[in-house]
């Protein structure tokens, strides 16, 4: 039974409260409540998110006696996904992911961090100016994408950085993979070590007990938890939650958040975390359970479509693989003879339909919490009619877009590339020269190419493959990518 203070919003209430009030606004921002905000923004917002767009440092909402209301939601969220603190982040998990490696800045000069992790690790360790040690996930040879992490890949980068002061990991992937956080936090934690996890995609998984088990559940010690995605706060509103141990100091975390934060954060965006995590809290197993229904309805629909199969738990036991997450509908197209590039364009041009994710062999759409089974239907359609027509319009033919390379050598730091003197070189003269900016084939958006790693000619004949296959690459300061940003060698 759900706990009845979970029921609360106490930060939605006090804005709500201070709104009704009327005040005369003398402060930002400048629209004033919606009384000088133009028709457009009006129309796009609506005067109820203009009117309770109420500032930061409002007497009764986030100053005041403590605890304040803003101070009594995250305490609530803490709670509701076991965690010793939280915090409210409001420019998405990026802004904890930014945080978290400042933190760990503190703590020494290395760390092992999972090489397919998100750009805003990437550029974290540009902030604090760490020496990664990178380890590979498992990647799947059939479909061209990457998985979990494994105990045993973890424990050998552990062991061959003596330095590191945490590793940092991936659970659960674009794709719905879940790794076996707990095993992995059991490696770090018998070297002394926290595990930090970027949950990026999982912050429903603590409220249905037919999901896989969550990271600070399974002894995570640090977790970025992207809100918005599925749990359906507003969009950039996410949160940070500190695991239960004593390995990470949560006034040098609580430091670093402040850091890489506005001092003018959106009410609507807070208080959007404060309504989400009532609703994940009080009706998550309910909601999860409506969802979860119409996922397996609309699975074995997508199944009946020639050429179209599914990427579901059977896969759990391959290794990185310990769990899987259906909220990430994957559907697997290489029995079509076309690709996910051309059937994700079909999709959206033909029939109205915006996936998340594709990539050469995978599609992938997200459900909600609390996704109506309606969607599922709509989807099943266009994909079918999509199907069809994609048989009726065959593509040139394309060779197979063949796995990405393994990384170059890192000779410098992300800090020390990504600020130190640089020239701008063309494309193909860049082979062997040290990369100033990161690369990132989207999909799946895995770096290629990080800030201090040596350029090869295999890595750049990649990136011209995969946007010649129909993906673009993201990171790059010159977006046709003729030219590249390279650091000038002394």
């Amino acid at each position: 039974m759900a706990d009845s203070k979970q029921d609360n919003t106490p930060y939605v209430d006090a804005l709500l409260e201070y709104s009704a009030r009327e005040t005369g606004r003398f402060q930002v921002p400048g629209h004033k409540g919606g009384l000088a905000a133009d028709p457009a923004m009006v129309e796009l917002v609506g005067m109820t998110g203009l009117i309770n767009d109420v500032p930061s440092v409002t007497e009764g909402v986030d100053i005041g006696p403590e605890p304040t209301p803003f101070q009594q939601a995250q305490l609530l969220a803490a709670a509701a996904w076991g965690a010793s603190r939280t915090w409210f982040l409001i420019n998405g998990a990026s802004q904890g992911n930014h945080a978290t490696s400042m933190a760990l800045g503190h703590m020494g000069n290395e760390m092992v961090v999972q090489r397919n992790v998100h750009s805003s690790i990437i550029d974290g360790l540009v902030l604090n100016g760490m020496r990664p040690s990178f380890v590979s996930p498992e990647l799947d040879p059939e479909l061209g994408i990457a998985h979990g992490l494994t105990p045993e890949s973890l424990a050998a980068a552990l062991d061959a950085t003596p330095n590191a002061v945490a590793a940092l990991v991936v659970s659960p992937t674009y794709f719905g993979a879940c790794a076996d956080v707990a095993a992995l936090a059991e490696v770090a934690h018998s070297r002394g070590l926290p595990l930090i996890c970027d949950e990026a995609w999982g912050a429903h998984l603590h409220f249905h007990p037919d999901l896989p088990p969550d990271a600070l559940a399974s002894g995570a010690d640090l977790v970025t938890s992207s809100t918005h995605k599925i749990v359906g706060s507003l969009t950039q509103a996410a949160m940070l939650h500190l695991g239960k141990g004593d390995r990470i100091d949560p006034a040098i975390v609580d430091r670093c958040v402040s850091l890489v934060e506005t001092t003018s954060p959106s009410g609507l965006l807070t208080g959007s975390l404060d309504a989400a995590r009532r609703m994940a809290a009080v009706h998550g197993e309910e909601l999860l359970t409506k969802t979860l229904a119409a996922i397996a309805n609309t699975r074995e629909q997508i199944l009946q479509i020639p050429g179209l199969g599914i990427l579901d738990e059977s896969m759990v036991g391959r290794a990185g693989i310990a769990g899987w997450d259906p909220l990430r509908l994957s559907v697997d197209v290489r029995g079509t003879g076309s690709t996910g590039y051309r059937l994700a364009k079909k999709l959206f041009y033909s029939h109205g339909i915006d996936l998340e994710l594709y990539s050469e062999n995978v599609v992938v759409g997200i459900f909600g919490m609390g996704e109506p089974a309606e969607t599922g239907e709509r989807l099943v359609a266009a994909l079918r009619a999509s199907v069809g027509e994609l048989e009726a319009e065959p593509g040139p033919p394309q060779e197979k877009l063949a796995p990405p390379p393994p990384w170059g050598e890192l000779v410098m730091t992300p800090r020390e590339a990504y600020l130190g003197p640089q020239e701008v070189v063309p494309f193909d003269d860049a082979v062997g020269r040290i990369a100033a900016e990161g690369l990132a084939a989207y999909p799946p958006g895995i770096p290629n190419v990080l800030p201090g790693e040596r350029l090869t000619a295999e890595t750049l004949a990649y990136i011209r493959e995969s946007i010649a296959h129909g993906g673009y690459v993201r990171g790059g300061s010159d977006r046709e990518l003729k030219t590249l940003r390279v650091t000038v060698e002394r």
